[in-house]
C-alpha cells in the first residue's frame, strides 16, 4: 500500500507544463491534490485498498478545488461590483464637472454682459502690476480707445495725470512706483474712493471719481485691481460755479441790503421829521422784507461754508432750556397770527450741553418756525426738552443701558400737513421742498433743514424725523451731554 502511494505522490510533484505555469493555476491545484492524497491516506488508514484511497483523494481534491473556485468567483463578483461602482462614480463625477463647467461659463458670461452693459461708468480691471485685463464700453466711451488697443497692451497709469501719482523726483518711467501710489490707500484700507484726473486719447483731462478695490481669485488670493470711474467733470464745474455764485451774493447783495436796513433805521427813527402812520407802515414792510432777504443771504453763505467744510463753532456751556424758550418767544407772534398754539416743556433747572449758542439757537429757530409754518389754524406745536440715553446704533433708549451714552433730546412736534414717506429721505438736501409744502404754498427755499442738520452734525449729534402725511411731523435733535 505504501509502495503504491509513493509513486502517486511522485506524480503529483512532477513539474507542471509551461502553459499551466503561465496561468498560475497548476501549482495551487497540485498542492490541493497532494494535500487530498495525504488526507486520504490518513483517513483510510493502513491496509485500505488503493481504489478507496484514490476515491477519497479525488473527493477531497474536488471539494478543495470547488471551495477555491467559489472563493475566486466571489472575489471576481466583488471586483465586478467595485468596477461598476467606479464606473458609476466616474460618470457622476463627469456629469458634476460638466455642470460646474456650464455654471462657471454662464457666470463668466453674465459678468461680462453686466460689465459690457455699463456705458456711463468706466470699469477697468488690472492684474497685480497694473496691466489692463478688463476694459468695458464705458471706458471706451470715456477715454476714447477701443478694447483691442488697450487690453494686455497698456497699464492703468497711462491714463492718470503723472503729477497725481508720484513726487517730482520720481523717474517718469517708474511705472511700478506710480501704480503703487495709485493703489496705496486701497491696499491699506481695502478700498479707496476719490477724484483723479484721467487723460483721454484726444488729450482732454477729466475729473473722475474712481472707486478702487482689490480683486481676488477663487482661492482668495490677490489677483489684481478694479477701477470703477464716474465722470464728474461737469458736476465739479457746477460746484465751482455755485461757489462763485454764493460769493457773488455775499458781495453784491449782502452789502447793499445792510445799507438799505441802515438807512431805513435812520428814517424811521428821525425825530425832526416824524413819519405818518401810513409811511411807517410802508417802511416797516420794506424793512421786514429786507431782513428776510438778509437772512436768506446768510443761509446761502452758511450752506456754502458747510459744503466747503469751513463750518467753525465757538463752543461753550449752553443751557438748551434757554435756547428753546427763546425760540418759542421768537415764533410766538407768527404762531398767534396763524392761530397756532405753542407749548414748551423743558426741565425747570435747565439742561446744559457743550456747543455754540448762536448755531444751536439758529437750529432750534429753524425747527420751530418750520413747525409753525406747516401747521394750519387751530393746530398745535410742542417743544420738549429732556435728558435720555442713546446706544451705539443711534437708538434712543428710555433708560440707561450698557454702552449707552447720555444725550439731550430736543423734539419739535406739530399737527401740520406732514411729509410723504417717499420724500423724507431728501428733506436735508439743499433747496428741496416737500410736495405738501408746494401744494399748500408754504413760503421757503429749502435751506432751513439743511442748515439744522449741518449744525447738529458739527456738534456730534443727530437730527431725525418722524412724519405721516396729514398727521404732523416730529423732528428730534440729539446732542451729547
Amino acid at each position: 500500500m505504501t509502495a503504491l502511494a509513493e509513486p502517486d505522490a511522485t506524480r503529483v510533484h512532477s513539474p507542471a507544463p509551461p502553459a499551466a505555469r503561465a496561468h498560475g493555476s497548476a501549482v495551487p491545484g497540485a498542492l490541493a491534490v497532494v494535500t487530498a492524497v495525504g488526507l486520504a491516506v490518513l483517513v483510510a488508514g493502513p491496509g485500505t485498498p488503493v481504489l478507496v484511497v484514490a476515491a477519497v483523494a479525488v473527493a477531497l481534491s474536488v471539494a478543495e478545488l470547488t471551495r477555491r473556485l467559489r472563493a475566486q468567483l466571489d472575489a471576481a463578483t466583488e471586483l465586478e461590483a467595485q468596477r461598476r461602482d467606479l464606473v458609476t462614480l466616474g460618470q457622476s463625477t463627469a456629469e458634476e464637472l460638466e455642470v460646474a463647467t456650464r455654471m462657471m461659463r454662464a457666470r463668466a458670461q453674465t459678468m461680462t454682459s453686466v460689465i459690457d452693459a455699463v456705458t456711463e461708468q468706466s470699469i477697468i480691471g488690472t492684474d497685480r502690476d497694473g496691466l489692463i485685463r478688463v476694459w468695458n464700453p464705458g471706458a471706451e466711451r470715456m477715454l476714447g480707445l477701443p478694447r483691442a488697443d488697450v487690453v494686455r497692451l497698456r497699464t492703468i497709469t497711462d491714463f492718470h495725470a503723472p503729477e497725481e501719482l508720484a513726487p517730482e523726483e520720481l523717474a517718469p518711467q517708474d511705472d511700478a512706483a506710480r501704480f503703487a501710489a495709485l493703489v496705496q490707500v486701497a491696499r491699506e484700507h481695502g478700498s479707496d474712493v476719490r477724484d483723479w484726473t484721467y487723460l483721454t486719447a484726444d488729450g482732454r483731462r477729466l475729473t473722475v471719481s474712481v472707486a478702487i478695490t482689490p480683486r481676488t481669485d477663487d482661492d482668495g488670493e490677490q489677483a489684481g485691481w478694479n477701477f470703477v470711474g464716474t465722470d464728474m467733470t461737469e458736476a465739479r464745474a457746477a460746484e465751482r460755479l455755485k461757489d462763485q455764485f454764493v460769493s457773488l451774493i455775499s458781495h453784491e447783495l449782502r452789502t447793499p441790503l445792510s445799507s438799505i436796513l441802515g438807512y431805513l433805521e435812520l428814517v424811521m427813527d428821525e425825530e425832526d421829521q416824524p413819519l405818518t402812520a401810513e409811511q411807517r407802515q410802508y417802511l416797516a414792510t420794506v424793512e421786514r422784507n429786507a431782513q428776510r432777504l438778509l437772512r436768506l443771504v446768510g443761509d446761502l453763505l452758511f450752506t456754502a461754508q458747510v459744503d466747503a467744510g469751513r463750518l467753525t463753532l465757538q463752543p461753550e456751556d449752553v443751557d438748551l432750556a434757554g435756547i428753546v424758550r427763546a425760540a418759542e418767544e421768537t415764533a410766538r407772534v407768527t404762531a398767534a397770527t396763524r392761530g397756532v398754539s405753542v407749548t414748551v416743556d423743558v426741565p425747570a433747572d435747565g439742561l446744559v450741553v457743550r456747543g455754540d449758542a448762536l448755531r444751536l439757537g439758529q437750529a432750534c429757530d429753524n425747527l420751530v418756525s418750520n413747525a409753525v409754518k406747516f401747521t394750519p389754524a387751530d393746530g398745535q406745536v410742542t417743544l420738549r426738552l429732556r435728558a435720555g440715553w442713546q446706544d451705539a446704533d443711534g437708538t434712543v433708549l428710555e433708560s440707561d443701558a450698557p454702552g449707552a451714552a447720555r444725550v439731550a433730546l430736543l423734539s419739535v412736534s406739530d399737527t401740520g400737513v406732514g411729509i410723504p414717506t417717499g420724500e423724507q429721505g431728501q428733506l436735508f438736501t439743499s433747496f428741496f421742498r416737500a410736495s405738501t409744502a408746494r401744494r399748500n404754498a408754504v413760503p421757503g427755499v429749502g435751506l432751513g433743514l439743511t442748515i439744522t442738520k449741518a449744525i447738529s452734525t458739527a456738534h456730534g449729534g443727530t437730527l431725525d424725523v418722524a412724519s405721516a402725511e396729514g398727521r404732523g411731523t416730529t423732528f428730534t435733535l440729539t446732542l451729547p451731554l
